[in-house]
């Protein structure tokens, strides 16, 4: 049985660790005057978050317009604002991850006349790919080889971290669903000692209506 266990897993870790190595890009959205657009991403403890945004010049002209501003706020799992801007053209935020859960970043164009399309492009990294590798390999003269290993060590222990922070939130579902279905059952018992009650009133109403009509 553990055998099974670890070949189902070794996939997946292979999986993560290809993912992870991969080199990420940065997103490209076209959001319209007056609207908003909010991307999530979900952030354990303790994780390094870094993001880099700016506007797209429009293909037939080589200056940004004026009208060509954007606004950003991210937040955290509880509301907390931990980047704000507002009708700038290019920005970058960082911050380490104080809560666990899903962080959000919300842009929003400023109304125009005529309604104008702003696209922009949005770079957000968490974890071992917000890590700056290039000025890590500059300040100990890291060699190649080495820093590709320190990359891939450095993967692993992601992925190690994740597994156990999925692991603590299947416990923390599981505890959910018990309660619940606790909750759920005495609700059960609740609402048919309700009806057995009321089933009893009615058949003492009806016995004393018959027997005062005397005709029990």
């Amino acid at each position: 049985m553990a055998s099974r266990v670890h070949v189902s897993v070794l996939p997946l870790l292979l999986l993560l660790l290809l993912a992870a190595a991969l080199p990420a890009g940065a997103l490209r959205f076209d959001l319209r005057a007056g609207h908003t657009k909010c991307i999530s991403d979900e952030i354990k403890v303790g994780a390094m978050a870094v993001g880099k945004y700016h506007i797209v010049a429009p293909e037939d002209q080589q200056e940004l317009p004026d009208s060509h501003r954007i606004s950003l706020r991210v937040t955290s799992p509880y509301g907390n604002s931990l980047h704000f801007a507002e009708n700038v053209h290019s920005g970058n935020f960082a911050f380490t991850a104080s809560e666990a859960g899903d962080y959000l970043a919300c842009f929003w164009a400023p109304d125009h006349r005529p309604p104008t399309t702003v696209a922009f492009e949005f770079d957000w990294r968490t974890g071992v790919s917000a890590r700056d590798w290039n000025a890590v390999a500059k300040k100990g003269q890291v060699e190649t080889m080495e820093l590709e290993l320190r990359k891939l060590e450095d993967t692993i222990k992601s992925i190690h971290d994740e597994m156990f922070y999925l692991r603590e939130r299947e416990e923390e579902m599981q505890e959910l669903n018990r309660r619940t279905n606790s909750r759920m059952a005495w609700l059960g018992f609740l609402s048919l000692a309700i009806c057995l009650s009321v089933a009893g009133l009615q058949l003492w109403h009806l016995k004393n209506f018959f027997e005062r009509k005397k005709l029990l």
